[in-house]
């Protein structure tokens, strides 16, 4: 009986990988340390590529950049980036497009007990900056601080730009009286005694901009859309379906632990819940909305930021009902 069931066992797999051979790849070019693994991962644990039709193989990179090298070089189908660059490439004209993955930006954090209640308590202190001096965050909270108090950011603080972990420690160590930093370094400050002083989204909204629009996707070129459109819309199908799971289920989280790089049980909870507040809704992306977020980001950014993107490039967004 034990060998009939070996045996069983061992046909089903046989059969299970042999299906798998036969779906058509899709070749996922990936940050290593991303947190878009964690999305990725549930993917794949899931089996949620194989499900939709497809198997996603995934390689991990460095950084960023090479990633989009990957991505133009065609050793890699799908990459993750903010659609600002991709309205770039689209300008310069390079046929990628955009499939939202989150929402999730960053803000300006203050220590707990700093006394700081608003941007203009920051007058002639620092602010740590994570992404440099055209980081989004960074450009469009100074047109806030312009817009809400006539305040001129940029001239009257100090700010000292870094990478991620390091404007962390610093925040966390008192030389900085405030930081913006990326989201999940954010989420850990704020479980370390930190608090928001302003968000991204509050920021974006009080311009005028609209808070739902997912900055982050997956970005593809569109002979890929145009050549496998099966294959992107199972991993716009999977991708969906692993948010689901991540926003309901919190025994999915427990197998991202080891990735996830959280201190203790608060760190963790905070990256969970950041990353649950950052799922989009799935509607279409307001492409009259995105449009205005670009015309600011290319007048505060200018060209070195957007390029020739000075208005959204026609048929960028990619949407499946």
């Amino acid at each position: 009986m034990k060998q009939t069931a070996a045996l069983t066992a061992a046909c089903v797999f046989t059969v299970c990988l042999a299906q798998a051979q036969d779906l058509p790849k899709l070749r996922g070019a990936m940050l290593a340390a991303g947190t878009v693994n964690w999305e990725i991962s549930t993917i794949k644990d899931n089996g949620l590529d194989t499900a939709n039709g497809f198997e996603l193989v995934v390689q991990d990179y460095g950084d960023n950049a090479a990633t989009r090298v990957a991505l133009e070089g065609g050793e890699a189908d799908l990459v993750v980036a903010d659609w600002i660059w991709v309205a770039r490439q689209r300008a310069a004209g390079k046929d990628y497009v955009f499939i939202p993955y989150s929402l999730a930006v960053g803000g300006l954090v203050v220590k707990d007990d700093s006394g700081i209640g608003d941007l203009q308590d920051l007058k002639g202190k620092k602010i740590g900056i994570a992404g440099g001096p055209l980081d989004k965050s960074w450009l469009i909270l100074r047109a806030y601080a312009q817009e809400k108090y006539g305040m001129d950011l940029m001239a009257e603080t100090e700010q000292v730009f870094g990478a991620p972990p390091l404007i962390f420690k610093s925040a966390l160590q008192g030389e900085t009286a405030g930081a913006i930093n990326f989201w999940h370094f954010l989420a850990k400050m704020k479980a370390e005694g930190m608090h928001e002083l302003v968000s991204v989204s509050e920021a974006a909204a009080e311009l005028g901009l609209d808070p739902d629009t997912p900055l982050l996707g997956y970005v593809l070129k569109e002979d890929y859309l145009a050549a496998n459109p099966q294959v992107v819309e199972g991993f716009y199908k999977a991708s969906r379906a692993a948010k689901e799971l991540l926003m309901t289920n919190d025994e999915a989280w427990e197998n991202l632990r080891g990735m996830m790089n959280a201190a203790n049980d608060a760190e963790f909870i905070a990256l969970r819940d950041g990353f649950r507040e950052g799922i989009p809704s799935g509607a279409p992306v307001d492409e009259a909305a995105a449009d205005r977020f670009l015309q600011l980001m290319a007048e505060l950014g200018g060209e070195k930021l957007v390029g020739q993107a000075t208005s959204l490039p026609e048929g960028m967004f990619v949407h499946f009902d």
